[in-house]
Protein backbone atom coordinates (compact mmCIF):
# COMPACT_ATOMS: atom_id res chain seq x y z
CA UNK A 1 0.00 0.00 0.00
CA UNK A 2 1.24 3.55 -0.92
CA UNK A 3 1.87 5.86 1.61
CA UNK A 4 -1.10 8.47 2.75
CA UNK A 5 0.12 12.17 1.75
CA UNK A 6 -1.24 15.54 2.08
CA UNK A 7 -3.76 16.55 -0.88
CA UNK A 8 -4.60 20.27 -1.92
CA UNK A 9 -7.13 20.76 -4.57
CA UNK A 10 -6.55 24.67 -5.08
CA UNK A 11 -5.03 25.25 -8.29
CA UNK A 12 -2.37 27.84 -7.25
CA UNK A 13 1.01 27.70 -9.20
CA UNK A 14 4.13 28.94 -9.40
CA UNK A 15 6.85 28.24 -12.13
CA UNK A 16 10.57 27.72 -11.11
CA UNK A 17 12.50 28.47 -13.86
CA UNK A 18 16.48 27.36 -13.20
CA UNK A 19 19.59 26.47 -15.23
CA UNK A 20 22.63 25.17 -13.15
CA UNK A 21 26.69 24.77 -14.02
CA UNK A 22 27.51 21.38 -12.59
CA UNK A 23 31.16 22.20 -13.77
CA UNK A 24 31.12 24.96 -11.21
CA UNK A 25 28.93 23.88 -8.99
CA UNK A 26 26.38 27.43 -10.01
CA UNK A 27 22.99 28.42 -10.57
CA UNK A 28 20.62 30.87 -11.36
CA UNK A 29 17.10 30.75 -10.98
CA UNK A 30 13.90 32.59 -10.59
CA UNK A 31 9.93 31.92 -9.50
CA UNK A 32 7.56 33.37 -12.15
CA UNK A 33 3.71 32.94 -12.05
CA UNK A 34 3.31 32.10 -15.66
CA UNK A 35 5.52 29.23 -18.03
CA UNK A 36 5.86 31.57 -21.01
CA UNK A 37 8.34 33.28 -23.72
CA UNK A 38 7.95 36.39 -21.22
CA UNK A 39 8.93 34.86 -18.01
CA UNK A 40 11.74 32.71 -20.05
CA UNK A 41 13.62 35.58 -21.38
CA UNK A 42 13.76 36.78 -18.03
CA UNK A 43 15.22 33.95 -16.72
CA UNK A 44 17.72 33.98 -19.86
CA UNK A 45 17.96 37.71 -18.16
CA UNK A 46 18.91 35.96 -14.98
CA UNK A 47 21.24 33.37 -16.00
CA UNK A 48 23.18 36.04 -18.01
CA UNK A 49 23.88 37.94 -15.34
CA UNK A 50 25.67 34.86 -13.37
CA UNK A 51 28.09 33.92 -15.99
CA UNK A 52 31.46 34.92 -15.57
CA UNK A 53 32.96 37.88 -17.46
CA UNK A 54 34.15 36.95 -20.42
CA UNK A 55 32.74 33.27 -20.56
CA UNK A 56 29.77 31.72 -22.74
CA UNK A 57 26.79 29.53 -21.65
CA UNK A 58 25.29 26.81 -23.71
CA UNK A 59 22.10 26.35 -22.04
CA UNK A 60 20.82 22.67 -22.69
CA UNK A 61 16.81 22.62 -23.47
CA UNK A 62 14.03 20.45 -23.90
CA UNK A 63 11.42 21.03 -26.70
CA UNK A 64 9.04 23.20 -24.41
CA UNK A 65 7.26 25.94 -27.05
CA UNK A 66 8.80 28.79 -24.48
CA UNK A 67 12.26 27.72 -24.60
CA UNK A 68 12.15 27.91 -28.52
CA UNK A 69 9.86 30.73 -28.83
CA UNK A 70 10.65 33.79 -31.58
CA UNK A 71 9.37 36.33 -28.89
CA UNK A 72 12.53 35.24 -27.02
CA UNK A 73 15.56 37.76 -26.07
CA UNK A 74 18.38 35.86 -25.41
CA UNK A 75 21.44 37.63 -23.86
CA UNK A 76 24.72 37.59 -26.11
CA UNK A 77 26.56 35.60 -23.64
CA UNK A 78 24.31 32.56 -24.17
CA UNK A 79 23.93 30.02 -26.64
CA UNK A 80 20.41 27.92 -26.57
CA UNK A 81 21.47 24.27 -27.75
CA UNK A 82 17.81 22.46 -27.93
CA UNK A 83 17.67 18.32 -26.91
CA UNK A 84 15.89 16.12 -28.98
CA UNK A 85 12.13 15.59 -28.32
CA UNK A 86 11.10 13.39 -25.11
CA UNK A 87 14.79 13.20 -24.50
CA UNK A 88 14.56 14.27 -20.34
CA UNK A 89 17.29 12.38 -19.66
CA UNK A 90 19.83 13.86 -21.34
CA UNK A 91 18.84 17.34 -19.32
CA UNK A 92 20.77 17.69 -16.39
CA UNK A 93 18.40 19.92 -14.89
CA UNK A 94 15.43 17.24 -14.92
CA UNK A 95 17.40 15.63 -12.04
CA UNK A 96 17.40 18.68 -10.43
CA UNK A 97 14.17 19.05 -10.07
CA UNK A 98 13.47 15.33 -9.26
CA UNK A 99 16.02 16.36 -6.20
CA UNK A 100 14.18 19.74 -5.08
CA UNK A 101 10.96 17.81 -4.93
CA UNK A 102 12.33 14.79 -3.01
CA UNK A 103 13.69 16.54 -0.49
CA UNK A 104 12.41 19.86 -0.22
CA UNK A 105 8.82 20.64 -2.12
CA UNK A 106 6.54 17.41 -2.38
CA UNK A 107 3.46 16.25 0.32
CA UNK A 108 2.77 19.43 1.11
CA UNK A 109 -0.08 22.12 1.48
CA UNK A 110 0.33 25.40 0.71
CA UNK A 111 -1.42 27.86 2.43
CA UNK A 112 -1.11 30.56 -0.32
CA UNK A 113 0.40 31.76 -3.52
CA UNK A 114 3.09 33.64 -1.33
CA UNK A 115 3.64 30.27 0.62
CA UNK A 116 4.12 28.34 -2.59
CA UNK A 117 6.61 31.26 -3.82
CA UNK A 118 8.24 31.17 -0.62
CA UNK A 119 8.92 27.50 -0.48
CA UNK A 120 10.20 27.27 -4.24
CA UNK A 121 12.57 30.20 -3.14
CA UNK A 122 13.84 28.49 0.05
CA UNK A 123 14.52 25.42 -1.91
CA UNK A 124 16.18 27.02 -4.73
CA UNK A 125 18.55 28.57 -2.40
CA UNK A 126 19.16 25.77 -0.72
CA UNK A 127 20.35 23.99 -3.39
CA UNK A 128 22.59 27.14 -4.64
CA UNK A 129 23.96 26.86 -1.13
CA UNK A 130 25.02 23.45 -1.63
CA UNK A 131 27.66 23.19 -4.37
CA UNK A 132 28.75 19.79 -4.05
CA UNK A 133 24.85 18.34 -4.70
CA UNK A 134 24.66 20.50 -8.15
CA UNK A 135 27.49 19.02 -9.06
CA UNK A 136 27.02 15.47 -8.61
CA UNK A 137 23.64 15.92 -9.83
CA UNK A 138 24.17 17.60 -12.55
CA UNK A 139 27.65 16.35 -14.17
CA UNK A 140 27.41 13.87 -17.26
CA UNK A 141 30.46 12.03 -18.10
CA UNK A 142 29.30 11.72 -21.37
CA UNK A 143 29.25 15.00 -21.68
CA UNK A 144 32.67 15.65 -20.43
CA UNK A 145 34.55 12.83 -22.29
CA UNK A 146 34.75 14.57 -26.08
Amino acid sequence: ARPSAPKDQRRSSAWLFGAICPAEGKAAGIVMPRCNSEAMSMHLEEIAFHVAPGAHAVLLLDQAGWHGSAELVVPPNITLMPLPPRCPKLNPVENVWQFMRDNWLSNRIFKSYDDIVDHCCFAWNKLVDQPWHIMSIGMRQWAHGY
